[in-house]
């Protein structure tokens, strides 16, 4: 079944689109959710969750890319459960790693002019992926949006994780050199 007939099901309130969205992305979910959390049952719940939120959001509203709008969901969900759980105990993983990666890139939101810009951040990221040669953009996204690990990354994409390594350490310079440009940093 086609995105938009699936999106057409849950602005009909038929409950197929959401057996019709496990069929078509439940193992793309699944992987966004694992990659983050590197726990099945919570990746599982985390993938369930995104199917409620999606049928609680649509309508209003009415996703141009479905699968982006299920990967964000997917994210944010995970994002909060792993915040959850290292709220109660430290944990290992890509996360941590990953954030701290982004760390030196990204100005803090400790204060309330922080998080009034969070908005304007986040388009300006936007802005600087969309010029970005495409496998660069594609090895930023992966890491840093989908919470891949190096290795899985380079196996994608043929390369040894060294170069992945020298691939998002550039990137991470040139979103940094932006953002100062962009007075974010």
């Amino acid at each position: 079944m086609k995105d938009s007939q699936i999106v057409e099901l849950y602005w009909n309130r038929d409950e197929r689109a959401i057996r019709e969205t496990s069929t078509r992305y439940g193992r793309y979910c699944y992987a966004i959710a694992d990659n983050i959390l590197h726990d099945p049952e919570d990746a599982e719940e985390c993938v369930n969750d995104t199917w409620m939120r999606a049928w609680n959001a649509m309508p209003p509203q009415r996703p141009g890319r479905l699968r982006m709008f299920l990967a964000k969901i997917t994210r944010n969900l995970s994002f909060d459960r792993f915040q959850a759980r290292r709220a109660q105990k430290r944990g290992g993983g890509e996360m941590p790693l990953v954030l701290e990666e982004l760390e030196e890139c990204l100005p803090s939101r400790d204060d309330v002019e922080g998080e009034v810009q969070a908005r304007e951040l986040e388009r300006a990221v936007s802005e600087f992926l969309r010029v970005l040669p495409e496998r660069e953009c594609s090895v930023f996204l992966r890491r840093y949006f989908f919470v891949e690990p190096v290795s899985q990354i380079g196996r994608r994409y043929g390369l040894k994780e060294g170069h992945v390594l020298v691939i998002l350490s550039r990137t991470r310079q040139k979103l940094r050199e932006f953002l100062r440009k962009e007075e974010y940093v």
